[in-house]
């Protein structure tokens, strides 16, 4: 099993900055690719940015340029740095995670629970 603990969402004004973090534990051997998505009222879950264990990332256009996620692999832990932050970014934002719990290339994927982030203009 994989623990995901998030924090750092809130209230900020347009044009404000968070950042959210996401640290992994639990009994896995490595986590593979790590990622933030969001969900705003009434529409569905979007993905805003991935990062490979190597550090490769993939970023949604709508936040290209303003969010940067990145990751600290000796704690396990993603990071996304939310700067320039408009009303519409307000959402639930979740981490996932691709844990790998034996030698082989099967690998699970982990939810976090979600933090709030809200954008007021």
């Amino acid at each position: 099993q994989v623990q995901l603990v998030e924090s750092g969402g809130g209230l900020v004004q347009a044009g404000g900055s968070l950042r959210l973090s996401c640290a992994a534990s639990g009994s896995f051997r490595k986590i593979n690719n790590m990622g933030w998505y969001r969900q705003a009222p009434g529409q569905q879950r979007e993905l805003v940015a991935t990062i490979t264990s190597g550090g490769n990332t993939n970023y949604a256009d709508s936040v290209r340029g303003r969010f940067f996620v990145s990751r600290d692999n000796s704690k396990n832990t993603v990071y996304l740095q939310m700067d320039s932050l408009k009303p519409e970014d307000t959402a639930i934002y979740y981490c996932n995670v691709y844990a790998v719990f034996t030698t082989t290339i099967l690998q699970t994927l982990y939810w976090g629970q979600g933090t709030q982030v809200t954008v007021s203009s």
